[in-house]
């Protein structure tokens, strides 16, 4: 081989091993973040971490969400309310034989409660405990509208036959004031029904469901039960989150999950079912904040435009004046009225 050869088949060799060089740094570039190795997994929360509501289980000291707590009990203020008198005293079994198989009228939940002759609290029937009275309920409104004549009628049929069964007589209110009462129930829900979002974008690189999942749970997020979900737990159990982080699913699915790529997390806040005390919006902008630092990324709206500080300031202005309006109306942010009502 000649000296020209040589010298060529060299510096193909360096020109060769440059282009592989580039390649592995530009394929590293791109590649989505990974989680610290500091053990393999993503980060759990410690007994010594700021998480309320958790407490690790005996068996394998993982943590896990708080139970909910029960349908809470009928209110007039968004519940039409019948009372079903009863000729003597009923057990709790009877009366949890004779409910009905669906608890719902249309697209509003139906609900039953009895006077337990005991204790004198009406509370849901429980096996067991004997009841003097009955009352048989229907909520008014929720996001899917206002109770209609259809659903009343419905709702009339439905508890004549519970109470049929168990010899008891039902008194009903007039349909056309009840339907009345839920449509200016909805109206007011509906001009008053907050849902906050924010969306953080990655800035370069795109992230890995395990290094989004490490460093929010870095700030008390927990695991949700949807993949590609987790939420910051409410100070009290049995309540919803006060904070719900959300994902891609499929990323989140990947057989590989550190090779999916993730470019940007919503933020979700739903007003109404959290309560005011928990500062809510306070902790979605300080969360936001520290995600964007810690990943390198931008908070935007949803349609990915930036959100200055005077933007955040003027939100948390409104969400004063609707946590007011709510706490005058007796649906207080949190309550289980409000819950209800904004479901």
């Amino acid at each position: 081989m000649s000296m020209l050869q040589m010298s060529l088949a060299g510096l193909g060799i360096a020109v060769l091993a440059g282009v592989l060089a580039q390649g592995i740094w530009s394929s590293r570039r791109s590649a989505p973040k990974q989680a610290h190795p500091d053990n393999g997994k993503m980060a759990e929360p410690t007994l010594d971490d700021t998480v309320p509501g958790l407490e690790p289980t005996p068996a394998d000291n993982t943590f896990v969400l708080p139970p909910p707590d029960r349908k809470p009990a009928l209110d007039g203020l968004i519940d039409v309310i019948s009372q079903i008198a009863l000729d003597g005293v009923v057990s709790g079994d009877a009366v949890l034989a004779a409910l009905p198989p669906t608890r719902r009228v249309g697209s509003k939940p139906f609900a039953v409660e009895g006077h337990n002759a005991m204790s004198g609290v009406w509370e849901m029937p429980v096996a067991g405990q004997r009841y003097d009275a009955l009352q048989a309920g229907v909520q008014l409104a929720n996001r899917s509208g206002a109770l209609n004549d259809i659903e009343f009628s419905e709702y009339v049929l439905k508890t004549q036959a519970f109470a049929d069964t168990l010899g008891g007589t039902p008194e009903f209110p007039d349909m056309h004031h009840e339907v009345g009462r839920a449509r200016e129930l909805d109206a007011f829900a509906g001009d008053h029904d907050a849902q906050l979002g924010f969306t953080l974008r990655a800035s370069r690189s795109a992230w890995s469901p395990g290094y989004i999942q490490q460093n929010a749970a870095r700030f008390g997020f927990v695991p949700g039960a949807i993949p590609g979900r987790m939420v910051l737990p409410a100070s009290a159990a049995g309540v919803p989150p006060i904070l719900v982080l959300g994902f891609d699913t499929l990323a989140a699915l990947a057989e590989d999950p550190d090779q999916a790529a993730v470019r940007e997390v919503s933020l979700h806040l739903d007003v109404a079912h959290v309560a005011r005390a928990e500062n809510a919006f306070g902790r979605m902008r300080e969360m936001a904040q520290s995600l964007a630092q810690a990943m390198d990324g931008v908070i935007t709206d949803d349609n990915g435009v930036a959100l200055p500080a005077e933007a955040m300031e003027a939100i948390e202005r409104d969400l004063q004046a609707l946590y007011d309006t709510l706490d005058g109306r007796d649906l207080a942010a949190g309550s289980p009225q409000a819950r209800r009502l904004f479901s």
